[in-house]
Formats: structure tokens, C-alpha cells, sequence
């Protein structure tokens, strides 16, 4: 539920989503193995997230109590910060909506 929008809204009423999470990393190939990064390592690094989220009511999940797309991104983007080269996070919220985070400006990390 998303306490913050107004009253008699949808979305302030419980309810559910079937998300999707992309997280997009840059930098060098390494010319060895032609990779960028294992993917075995990013699953690896969010997997502890994934616990934290999958199957969960969202409004008890610590740093979510407005539990909205985008700040389900930059929770995630601040949780993967220095673990992974990340540049973006994007969140499938339906099958036509969704979010991109690119970080916080303000803290000098790439714009969103």
C-alpha cells in the first residue's frame, strides 16, 4: 500500500504487483574473458535483496514504508552501490509500467 498518495486512491488500498528488476552495469570488457562482469556475480549480489523483497509485504521491509516503483529502484541502487559497476535500475511494475533510477544527482552519483 502507498500511504503517502491521497485517500480513495487505488493505490493506497492494499495490494500486489508482479515486479520485474533489470539492473544495467558498464565499463570495460575484459579482453581475457569477454566479459564485463559473470552475470553469476550479479545474481549472487542480489540475491540477499531478492529475499528481503520477493514474497513480502513491502510496507514492513526496512527503508520501505512507501513502498512506490521508484523508491523500490533506489533502494535497490543504494544496496548494489560499490558491489556491482551499476548505472541503472529498472523496475517492472506491469507489463506497461515502469521505472528507471540512475542514482541521486544531489549525492553526486549519475543523474536519474
Amino acid at each position: 500500500m502507498l500511504p503517502k498518495v491521497p485517500e480513495g486512491h487505488k493505490c493506497r488500498r492494499l495490494h500486489g504487483h508482479s515486479y520485474s528488476v533489470e539492473l544495467v552495469i558498464e565499463g570495460p570488457v575484459d579482453p581475457e574473458t569477454g566479459w564485463l562482469v559473470d552475470y553469476a556475480d550479479v545474481a549472487e549480489a542480489f540475491a540477499p535483496l531478492q529475499d528481503q523483497l520477493d514474497h513480502r509485504y513491502l510496507n514492513d521491509v526496512e527503508g520501505l514504508s512507501n513502498p512506490t516503483s521508484e523508491n523500490i529502484a533506489r533502494w535497490i541502487w543504494d544496496r548494489l552501490q560499490g558491489k556491482l559497476p551499476l548505472v541503472e535500475v529498472r523496475i517492472g511494475e506491469t507489463c506497461t509500467s515502469a521505472c528507471i533510477y540512475r542514482g541521486d544527482a544531489a549525492a553526486g552519483q549519475r543523474g536519474s
